[in-house]
């Protein structure tokens, strides 16, 4: 099954953040390794966006909300597995000296 966004395909989590916002995660989070030209035309733009869309943030916000409201019952159901912390002391009954 496709999924289609305003004519757009989102075939990724990330598609679908980028189409919800209108502009790619990179722009606002960055990339791994860029050079500091690179970060200072990446602040330019993201200024020039948020100059045209003062919204954006409070967009952006009541998104994440709407999604987290959406998923709070799978993001905070929570088992424990396995043991409990801290050691396990095992008990051990003597039978010596134990009434028939």
């Amino acid at each position: 099954m496709r999924t289609f966004i305003g004519g757009q395909e989102a075939v990724s989590a990330n598609d679908f953040i980028e189409l919800a916002l209108g502009t790619p995660v990179e722009l606002w989070l960055g990339v791994e390794g860029e050079t500091e030209e690179a970060r200072a035309a990446r602040l330019d733009a993201a200024r020039d966006i948020l100059a045209e869309n003062p919204n954006l943030p409070d967009d952006v916000s009541r998104i994440a909300a709407e999604v987290i409201e959406a998923y709070a019952p799978e993001l905070f159901n929570v088992i424990p597995i396995g043991r409990p912390f801290g050691p396990v002391r095992r008990t051990t009954r003597s039978r010596k000296g134990a009434a028939a």
